[in-house]
């Protein structure tokens, strides 16, 4: 299917501060501009929010993080429901959204369409699978006691969204903290908020037919634009937000954490900047790699925190690949990025723009060669052209500081070890490459270099299912994949005396609710506690330990699996749920069987009628 038509001038729908699921005008009143980087001028102003509109947005995640909120409540397959549901709508308003963010962002609209997009919906479709599969361990410890470990939300999670992939960066944040009953306060860029905006009336919008309920309760998720200083730093120094998860800049990202650290001790994932060494060794595929050494550069007019910026050439190829190189540079269209045959846009703004032009006259005045670019393209926007330095070495600013640009730097090395040292001499460790046809050049690189992603024979390839960050001072935590679930979670370890007696404690007072059968709450306790524990295996004489292995094979004949349901009912609920069957047997024991068999036990879930189901699975 060929790439649609876009939308050269959508309209811009919402430009408020959403708060608690409702669009509100500043507390000062302030509204910012937000400029087309391909013409300078404004598209739309947008309410400025700030610490007085970040403190309404904490007040309303509050709330809805409440124990017994209809958020905590929900089943945790609901939530991946509204997830699933969101991406849907993302998806059926691809070319609009699309639009939008080749027109705020200056990325060529083939890309947003083809590839922010789309990958926005795999990764809320992926979270949302997982959101009723999060679940604890049981853990065998000394002593008659049970042990069983639970996954519970954060809380409220302060989320800092960078310009460079503005809809699909919110994406890998709000994914992980919705899939896991987080609730958010999120601040786009400043230059790039209209995506993020639209999304969060996509998520007002949302229905879950099946169910007749409106889509994410209010103040789940909030959207503050606004400006790092001032918002950004709201969120982070705020001492009611339990996280804060940042992408940006390194020194940004410093000031982040010593905010989330003199506060309240804020859990921190930080994905920052890079300066990732790109090694092509002369026994490659010479087209192939420069090929991909092409776009992993030029992708996204070098605005990606991995651009492979550091090009390791190998001296018996060098001049051949440059030659290629600055060959393919030179050809790449630059230009309006609604124009399906440009392969480049214009830089993000005005200061990025200077940033870059100022980093290229360094190059030329420290010794490296301008093979080609290097200048302003046009005279309008912020264009500018594909550049490529020869002669580059490690002590040029060009050749250890974060450009993010289409600047390539191109550095000649001869053996293993010696690229592999200076791979590695920088601060940064975001990710690196390697082109070879030796799989012992593969295995000695990457189990020697330290980044956090390692591409072999390729460059830029990032999935939804295969985590991503950083090493040093690239970043703290992981994103995507199941790794990016732990970012947003806490664990709690439950220990339950199971003496293997018959039980007759720990003693309860006995207190009486009105309830249709008329039993104490001590009766209910005891049957509860009895159907734990009689799943925990006595004691036997001469009994051998087998070795870990067998006791961590599933298969393993000497232990069998059992699950334990827990029918919990909320304080402020005086009976079960319709969707609860309980029988009792004569022996004073309680089978509770849950009959709706799509929802799981995850972060407080509860079944929406006021109770709550606590799978655990143990071997005995």
């Amino acid at each position: 299917m060929g790439l649609p038509s876009p939308i050269v001038n959508p309209e811009i729908l919402y430009k408020k501060i959403f708060i608690n699921n409702e669009w509100v005008d500043s507390v000062n009143g302030k509204t910012f501009s937000v400029i087309n980087p391909s013409t300078g001028k404004i598209i739309a102003n947008v309410e400025e929010g700030d610490k007085a509109d970040v403190d309404l947005a904490v007040i309303a995640a509050k709330e809805a993080f409440k124990h017994d909120s209809e958020w905590r409540t929900m089943d945790a397959s609901v939530r991946g429901e509204l997830l699933y549901k969101l991406a849907n709508l993302i998806e059926r308003d691809a070319v609009y959204i699309a639009s939008l963010e080749t027109l705020d962002n200056g990325k060529p609209f083939k890309d947003s369409y083809g590839i922010d997009v789309p990958y926005t919906v795999k990764c809320l479709r992926y979270f949302a699978g997982w959101s009723d599969k999060i679940q604890g361990k049981t853990i065998p410890m000394d002593g008659e006691f049970f042990c069983y470990t639970r996954h519970e939300p954060v809380g409220i999670c302060g989320q800092i969204i960078p310009w460079n992939f503005p809809l699909l960066m919110m994406a890998w944040k709000i994914g992980p903290a919705l899939c896991c009953g987080n609730v958010i306060v999120l601040k786009p860029a400043e230059q790039t908020p209209l995506t993020a905006l639209y999304t969060a009336q996509l998520a007002k919008e949302l229905t879950i037919r099946i169910f007749l309920k409106a889509g994410f309760p209010p103040g789940v998720l909030n959207v503050v634009p606004g400006y790092g200083p001032t918002a950004g730093a709201a969120i982070s120094n705020h001492p009611d937000i339990d996280k804060v998860a940042f992408t940006g800049s390194t020194e940004v990202g410093q000031i982040v954490m010593e905010a989330a650290a003199k506060t309240n001790l804020k859990r921190v994932t930080l994905e920052l900047g890079g300066k990732s060494p790109n090694v092509v060794f002369a026994d490659a595929d010479l087209d192939f790699a420069v090929e991909m050494s092409h776009f992993g550069l030029f992708f996204n007019m070098g605005q990606c925190c991995c651009a492979g910026s550091r090009l390791y050439v190998q001296e018996e190829i060098y001049d051949e690949f440059k030659s290629k190189l600055v060959e393919k540079a030179m050809k790449r269209p630059v230009g309006d990025p609604f124009d399906e045959g440009n392969d480049s846009g214009p830089q993000v703004d005005q200061d990025q723009f200077n940033k870059i032009l100022e980093l290229v006259e360094s190059g030329k005045q420290e010794g490296a060669v301008l093979e080609c670019g290097g200048k302003r393209q046009g005279v309008n926007g912020y264009f500018i052209e594909p550049t490529v330095f020869s002669n580059v070495n490690e002590d040029m600013r060009i050749g250890k500081e974060e450009i993010f640009g289409p600047v390539q730097t191109l550095i000649k090395f001869k053996t293993m070890d010696e690229v592999i040292e200076r791979a590695n001499n920088t601060t940064y460790g975001l990710a690196a490459a390697i082109f070879t046809r030796d799989i012992n050049k593969v295995m000695t690189y990457t189990s020697r270099v330290r980044a956090g992603t390692i591409w072999v024979n390729c460059y830029n390839i990032l999935r939804t299912t295969c985590p991503f960050g950083g090493f040093k001072k690239s970043g703290i935590g992981r994103e995507l994949g199941e790794y990016g679930l732990h970012q947003y979670s806490e664990v709690k370890t439950v220990i339950i005396n199971a003496p293997n007696a018959p039980i007759d404690k720990p003693p309860i007072e006995a207190r009486h609710v009105d309830t249709p059968d008329s039993e104490t709450v001590t009766d209910k306790s005891k049957k509860i506690y009895k159907s734990v524990i009689d799943f925990v295996p006595a004691k036997t004489e001469n009994t051998e330990t087998p070795i870990q292995g067998i006791i961590d094979n599933p298969k393993n004949p000497y232990v069998s699996t059992s699950a334990v349901i827990i029918s919990m009912p909320n304080q402020n609920k005086q009976t079960a749920g319709d969707n609860q069957q309980i029988t009792e047997g004569t022996d004073n024991s309680v089978e509770s069987k849950v009959v709706d068999e799509t929802s799981c036990s995850n972060d407080d879930p509860g079944n929406g009628d006021g109770t709550e189901d606590v799978d655990v699975i143990t071997k005995m």
